[in-house]
């Protein structure tokens, strides 16, 4: 009878993981370098739909509780 040795086999198997996980982070590489530009469009569309930078800035600037009516404004308007 053939006795096998418990560590080689828990090494082994920690070996055949990493070769996944290294297979799997090449192809994940390989998709965004393919879908890169794509990618940089769609980024930069959301961030300009965002709004401008004067925009951003009126937004900082107002007090929260005036947020707040406004948001309270905004719902009360969704349920008519």
């Amino acid at each position: 009878m053939k006795v096998v040795d418990k560590k080689k086999c828990k090494g082994q198997a920690i070996v055949e993981y990493i070769i996944i996980v290294v297979i799997v982070a090449i192809a994940a590489l390989a998709i965004i370098g393919m879908f890169s530009d794509t990618i940089r469009t769609k980024i930069a569309g959301a961030t300009s739909a965002l709004g401008t930078e004067e925009d951003v800035k009126s937004e900082t600037e107002k007090k929260s509780s005036e947020t707040l009516k406004e948001l309270d404004a905004e719902a009360s308007n969704i349920g008519n």
